[in-house]
Order: C-alpha cells, then sequence, then structure tokens
C-alpha cells in the first residue's frame, strides 16, 4: 500500500472514532486531525467537505464488513452445524456493545446520514447486502433455508437491538432482556426463519 493509502486508511479510522464519540456534529477536519495525530489541514486535504468526510467513513467501514463477511463465508467449516449460527450471530450482539462499539456507534450515525446523503446511502446498502447473503449462504451450509427477507429482517433485527442496548438505560436494557444477546440471537434467527403466521409465537416464547 502506498503512502497516501496508508494516510487515508488513517484519517478514514480517527474520523470513525471521531463520529462514534462526537457525533455528527463533532465531525469536523480539526477533530479528526487532532485524533489521527497529523498536521493540521491535512484530512481537509484528502476530504475538503463534511460530504466528503461522512463517504469516506462509510466507505472504510463497508470495505472492513465486507471483507470480514467474505472471509467468514470462504471459510465456513464442514461441521457447521445451527448452533455454531446462533453462537456466531450472538457473538456478534456482544461485539456491537464491546469491541465493536465504536464501528456501530458510527454505523449509527451514517444511518442518519444516509436519511439526506445518497452516496452514505449506497455504501450502507453495500453493508446490509453482505450481511443478507452472508445470512442466506450460512443458512444453505446448515441444511437450513432463509429468504433473502427473512435475513433482511434479521439484519435490520440486529440494528435495531443493538441501537436500543448502546442508547437505553441500562437498567431498562437489563428489564427488557435486550442484554440477553444469546436468546435475541436464537430469538431474531428464529422469526427471520418463520413465516409471518409463525412469528407472533417465535416472539411469545422468547418474550417467555
Amino acid at each position: 500500500m502506498t503512502q497516501r493509502g496508508n494516510r487515508r486508511e488513517l484519517l478514514a479510522d480517527a474520523a470513525t472514532e471521531v463520529l462514534a464519540r462526537d457525533g455528527g456534529r463533532g465531525l469536523t477536519h480539526r477533530a479528526i486531525d487532532r485524533e489521527a495525530r497529523v498536521p493540521e489541514g491535512t484530512t481537509k486535504n484528502y476530504y475538503p467537505t463534511r460530504n466528503a468526510l461522512f463517504e469516506a467513513i462509510a466507505h472504510h467501514l463497508a470495505e472492513r464488513h465486507v471483507a470480514a463477511l467474505e472471509a467468514l463465508c470462504t471459510h465456513i467449516p464442514d461441521d457447521v452445524g445451527p448452533d455454531h449460527v446462533t453462537a456466531l450471530y450472538a457473538a456478534m450482539l456482544h461485539r456491537m456493545s464491546g469491541n465493536a462499539r465504536a464501528q456501530f456507534l458510527a454505523l449509527f450515525e451514517l444511518h442518519l446520514e444516509g436519511v439526506r446523503n445518497p452516496e452514505v446511502r449506497a455504501l450502507l446498502g453495500r453493508i446490509s447486502r453482505a450481511s443478507v447473503d452472508t445470512a442466506v449462504q450460512l443458512h444453505s451450509a446448515v441444511g437450513r433455508r432463509i429468504s433473502r427477507r427473512g435475513a433482511g429482517l434479521l439484519d435490520a433485527g440486529m440494528l435495531g437491538v443493538a441501537l436500543s442496548a448502546l442508547s437505553l438505560p441500562r437498567d431498562l436494557v437489563g428489564e427488557l432482556g435486550l442484554d440477553d444477546a444469546d436468546g435475541i440471537g436464537r430469538a431474531l434467527l428464529s422469526l427471520a426463519a418463520t413465516r409471518d403466521h409463525g412469528a407472533l409465537e417465535v416472539l411469545t416464547d422468547w418474550a417467555g
């Protein structure tokens, strides 16, 4: 990778951290310069406008997300079973509020920006399509079928649960069971693979 490529990646990483920590209002060229520890004006040379900043972050997260899911699908073990898939989605929920918290907070900010910015919206679509494709492939690998609509519901449900778990008061998160990654993972997978007429029963079973 060229030095310029390395600098772009450095700035995109720093911009992701700033967006996650300070939100859209705090996403400034100077804040990214400080986060990346580069001379003032560096970020503006690479990404002259705020739109360019948002698009750079969206592109950065999309590249990482798609690459990770492609690697996952390329190395699905021959003995993978339904329990492994359930554990994987539970682990994803744990990561959203754990060591990948900054990336997901930035992603939620991008979803708000995507309402107004078509370039960001297109990159978010790339992330969602990769998640849907992966869900379909994983279910197929364990001998189960899931439609793309079901996989889309699963993706949206994962994001919604993660957003609530990160933004709601902790006592309410616990009261609603939104910190039960294993249980929610099972419920979302079951709901996604169930026809509409069975959805209520799936949710009722999870609610206990």
